[in-house]
C-alpha cells in the first residue's frame, strides 16, 4: 500500500472530566520519543451512556474518516476511565476472560471493526503493589466501581482477604464507612482508595475514615494521582503509614495497553 494511503492511527481515552488525565500526555510523549508522527492520542469526553453508544456506532459505521486537512485516520485502540469501565462490557463485541470475570473494561483493542475488551488495571495494580508485598493481614477497598473490581481480582490472586467499603453497601463482603473503626483497622494492613474522592480540584477531600487509628503498620494506596500527594495520603503519613498514589499503576497499565494495541 502507498504510504499516502495508510490511515493516521488514533488512540484515545473515553470518560468524563478528562482534562486532568494522565493518558494523553503519557502517550503523546511516547509517540514523540518513538518517532511515530502518524500516531495521535485524544481525549473523548463522553457525557452519557447514550453518547457512548452513539460514539461506538459512529466509529463502526465510519472506521476510516477523513480529517479537515484531507488525511485519513482510523481509531485503533481506546482506554476507558470513570464512569464507563462497566458500561463498556455491553459496548464491546468480545471480552477477554479476565475482563469478563472482573466485570470491567479499561482497554479496548479495535481490529477489523471488532471491539475487544481487556482489563489492564489488574496488571498495573499488581506491578505497582510489588514493593509492598507480602501483605501481612487483610485489605479494605474503598469504593465499588469498575476500578475496585480489578483491585479485588488482584488481591484474590495474591490470596489477600479483603472487604469493600461503600456509602451504600449492597454487594457481598461490603461494609459501610461507619463500620470501619479501631477494631477493624487492627486486622487491616492495606487500604486502597478506588474512589475519585480527593481528585483535583477537590484536593481537600478524603475518604471518611478514623485516621487517628492509622499506624505505621498500615499501607494507604490511593488510585488518585492528581494531586500526587492526596489528603488521604497526607493523613496516613501523619500517623506513620506507608503511602503511595496511582501513578505507577497507570504507567504499567498504559504499557500493557500499548502492547495489546500492537499485537
Amino acid at each position: 500500500m502507498d504510504n499516502k494511503q495508510i490511515p493516521h492511527s488514533v488512540f484515545g481515552l473515553i470518560g468524563q472530566r478528562l482534562d486532568y488525565s494522565f493518558s494523553r500526555a503519557y502517550f503523546t510523549e511516547k509517540f514523540e520519543n518513538l518517532g511515530l508522527e502518524d500516531h495521535e492520542y485524544r481525549n473523548f469526553e463522553i457525557k452519557t451512556e447514550d453518547d457512548l453508544l452513539r460514539f461506538r456506532e459512529s466509529v463502526t459505521y465510519n472506521p476510516i474518516t477523513k480529517t479537515t486537512n484531507g488525511k485519513n485516520e482510523i481509531i485503533r485502540g481506546l482506554n476507558v476511565t470513570i464512569p464507563y469501565k462497566e458500561s463498556m462490557l455491553k459496548i464491546c463485541d468480545r471480552l477477554t476472560p479476565e475482563a469478563k470475570t472482573i466485570g470491567a473494561v479499561n482497554t479496548v483493542v479495535i481490529e477489523d471493526n471488532e471491539w475487544i475488551g481487556h482489563n489492564t488495571d489488574v496488571y498495573g495494580f499488581a506491578k505497582s503493589l510489588e514493593p509492598f508485598l507480602p501483605i501481612q493481614q487483610n485489605a479494605l477497598i474503598l469504593g465499588t466501581g469498575g476500578a475496585s473490581k480489578a483491585i479485588s481480582y488482584t488481591l484474590d490472586a495474591l490470596k489477600v482477604p479483603h472487604l469493600f467499603v461503600s456509602r451504600n453497601p449492597q454487594a457481598e463482603y461490603s461494609i459501610p464507612y461507619e463500620k470501619v473503626d479501631n477494631e477493624v483497622l487492627k486486622i487491616i494492613s492495606l487500604i486502597i482508595n478506588s474512589t475519585p474522592v480527593g481528585t483535583y480540584p477537590d484536593i481537600e477531600d478524603r475518604p471518611d475514615l478514623p485516621y487517628d487509628h492509622i499506624t505505621k503498620e498500615h499501607i494507604l494506596y490511593d488510585l488518585v494521582y492528581n494531586p500526587s500527594n492526596t489528603m488521604f495520603m497526607k493523613m496516613g503519613k501523619v500517623h506513620g503509614a506507608r503511602v503511595t498514589n496511582g501513578y505507577q499503576m497507570l504507567v504499567h497499565q498504559a504499557e500493557k495497553s500499548w502492547e495489546l494495541w500492537n499485537q
